[in-house]
């Protein structure tokens, strides 16, 4: 399972020294902060690929490492069993679209991301741990009922 490093300018995901080889990636995968324009949540990470491995590692139901490539868009996917995951959407990035990976810590991520970290790279299970998650305090929409008749 891939670690989520976080600081003020970057996101991180390090790779072990299995999945370098299953997706043919010599170092981690390094994102600009403001490259990331959504980050979901998904139980089945499956159902995002899109496009063939190039390069890359794919076992059906098993394992989908690497680069996958489809018309007009690169993601790097790192995908294990029937894990839940996060799929996060870029924009603006000179390598990918989009990253999808295996990763039980996909809501420390959503808000970590919210939250001022330090220059320092941290975990963002830790960082979410130390670190107060901003509420939005907006104005209240109004509730539209029908009208009787």
């Amino acid at each position: 399972m891939v670690t989520l490093l976080l600081d003020q300018t970057q996101l991180e995901v390090v790779l072990s020294p299995l999945e370098r080889a299953a997706s043919f990636h010599r170092d981690n995968v390094r994102l600009v902060r403001e490259t990331i324009t959504k980050v979901q949540l998904t139980d089945d990470a499956w159902t995002w690929l899109r496009g063939v491995p190039n390069p890359g590692t794919h076992i059906p139901g098993v394992l989908a490492a690497g680069t996958w490539k489809a018309a007009g868009s690169t993601d790097f996917v790192l995908i294990r069993r029937r894990r839940p995951g996060v799929v996060i959407d870029l924009t603006g990035d000179e390598q990918y679209r989009r990253l999808i990976l295996s990763t039980r810590h996909g809501l420390a991520l959503t808000q970590a991301l919210r939250l001022d970290v330090s220059e320092e790279p941290a975990d963002v299970e830790e960082i979410v741990a130390t670190g107060s998650v901003p509420i939005a305090h907006g104005r209240r929409r109004p509730v539209i009922r029908p009208r009787p008749a």
